[in-house]
C-alpha cells in the first residue's frame, strides 16, 4: 500500500489533472455555445458551429462527472462544505448545463426563426454561466470561504450568494470566461472555414490578449491579498481532522510557494506564454497550434491557482483553523489507495476513448454537410 502522505499529494495532482482535462475538453464546447450568437450570423452558420461540437460535448461531460466524483471520494469534507456554501451557484450551473442537451436536440426541430433564436440564447447561457461561475468559485477560494466547523466536523456556511460576487472574484470569473471562450474560438478555427473561421480568428486574438491581461491583473492582485499559512506542526500521516492545526492569515502569503520552490514559477509563465502564443498562432492562421496554445493557457491558469494555495484546498476566512488542506480533508488511507488503483485503470481508458473519438471525427464541418445526414443537428 502506498504511503498515506504520498497518496494525499497524488490525489491533489490527480484532481488537478481531471480539472484541467475538463477545462480543456468541455471548455471548448462551452466556449462555442457562448460564442454562438457572436460568431454565427446566419442560421446555417450557427448550425455549423453546433455540429463542430455535436460529436463530442456529451463525451466531454465524462471529465466533469469524473472530477466531481473524485472530489467526493478523495475529499469528502471539501464536497460537503462546497455544496452547502456554493449551493445556489452550483444549482445555477447545473440549470445552465441542462440547457445544452435540450438546446442541441430541440433547436432544429422547427423552422421557426424565433424558436431557433430562443434556443441559441439558451445555448449561450449554457456556455457563459458555467464559465463565469467556475472562475468566481476559484476566486473565492483564494479570498477564503466564510464557513465554520464544530467539534463533530459539521461545517456551517456563514456567507451569502451575493457575498461571493466580490471584485476579485468577478475578475477571476471574467478570466475564466475569456480563456474558455477563447478555447472555443480556437476550436472553430480548426473545425470550420469561410466567414466563421475568419471571425473566430479575430475573436481568439482579442480574447487571448484579454485573458493574459486579466491573468496578470489577478496575479498582481493576489500579491496583495491576505493568504493563509499553517503555523503549527502538521502530521501528514494522521487521520483527517481539520481542527488539529493553527492557521494564520498573512498578506501576500499565496506567493510563498513560488519563493520557496522557484520551479513552480513554470505554472504562471506557462499561462502567460500560452495565451500570447495563442494570439500569435491565431493571427498567423495556424489553428492547430492556436488550439494547443489555448490548452496550455488553461492548464497554466489552473496550475497557478493550485500551486498558490497548496496545501490549502478550501481556506476559511471566518475560522482559519478549520481551513481544509491536503493533509486533513482527505478520505482514509485505504479509500485513497483503492481509488488510485481504479484511476490507474480507468483514466487511461477515458483518455484513449477521448483521443479516438477526436481522431474519428476529425475534419472541418461545412455548409454542405448539414444536408447529408439525418443525425446532424
Amino acid at each position: 500500500m502506498i504511503d498515506y502522505e504520498l497518496l494525499r499529494v497524488i490525489w491533489w495532482c490527480l484532481v488537478g489533472v481531471l480539472l484541467i482535462g475538463f477545462a480543456v475538453t468541455d471548455g471548448f464546447d462551452l466556449g462555442v455555445g457562448a460564442l454562438l450568437t457572436l460568431i454565427g450570423k446566419t442560421d446555417k452558420e450557427r448550425r455549423v458551429m453546433i455540429n463542430t461540437i455535436g460529436p463530442h460535448w456529451d463525451g466531454n461531460q465524462v471529465w466533469f462527472i469524473t472530477a466531481g466524483g473524485a472530489i467526493f471520494a478523495a475529499w469528502p469534507l471539501i464536497y460537503a462544505t462546497a455544496f452547502s456554501g456554493f449551493y445556489l451557484a452550483l444549482a445555477l450551473t447545473l440549470i445552465a448545463l441542462w440547457m445544452r442537451p435540450i438546446g442541441f436536440d430541440y433547436r432544429s426541430k422547427l423552422p421557426n426563426p424565433q424558436w431557433r433564436k430562443a434556443w441559441d440564447w439558451a445555448l449561450f447561457a449554457g456556455g457563459i454561466i458555467p464559465s463565469l461561475i467556475f472562475g468566481v468559485a476559484f476566486g473565492n477560494l483564494l479570498l477564503g470561504v466564510p464557513f465554520e466547523m464544530d467539534n463533530t466536523l459539521r461545517s456551517t456556511y456563514t456567507g451569502s450568494f451575493f457575498g461571493l460576487l466580490t471584485p476579485f472574484a468577478l475578475v477571476a470569473g471574467l478570466l475564466s470566461v475569456a480563456i474558455l471562450l477563447n478555447h472555443g474560438a480556437t476550436w472553430l478555427q480548426m473545425k470550420t472555414d469561410g466567414f466563421i473561421e475568419v471571425r473566430a480568428r479575430v475573436v481568439s486574438i482579442v480574447l487571448s490578449l484579454a485573458g493574459v491581461a486579466l491573468f496578470v491583473l489577478a496575479g498582481i492582485w493576489v500579491a496583495f491579498l491576505d493568504g493563509f499559512v499553517i503555523t503549527s506542526a502538521v502530521d501528514t500521516l494522521a487521520t483527517s481532522n481539520p481542527l488539529k492545526k493553527e492557521v494564520a492569515i498573512e498578506a501576500g502569503a499565496w506567493l510563498n510557494n513560488y519563493r520557496d520552490y522557484p520551479l513552480t514559477l513554470i505554472a504562471p509563465v506557462l499561462g502567460v506564454v500560452g495565451g500570447l502564443a495563442c494570439a500569435f498562432f491565431s493571427k498567423k492562421g495556424n489553428a492547430g497550434m492556436a488550439f494547443v496554445s489555448s490548452a496550455l493557457f488553461i492548464a497554466g491558469v489552473i496550475l497557478t491557482a493550485g500551486v498558490s494555495m497548496f496545501p490549502f484546498l478550501m481556506p476559511s476566512i471566518t475560522m482559519p483553523a478549520a481551513s481544509l488542506t491536503v493533509w486533513d480533508a482527505t478520505s482514509s488511507h485505504l479509500t485513497l489507495n483503492v481509488m488510485f488503483i481504479v484511476a490507474c485503470i480507468f483514466v487511461p481508458i477515458v483518455l484513449s476513448y477521448t483521443a479516438y473519438s477526436f481522431y474519428v471525427m476529425r475534419g472541418r464541418i461545412k455548409n454542405d454537410d448539414l444536408d447529408q445526414s439525418h443525425t446532424i443537428y
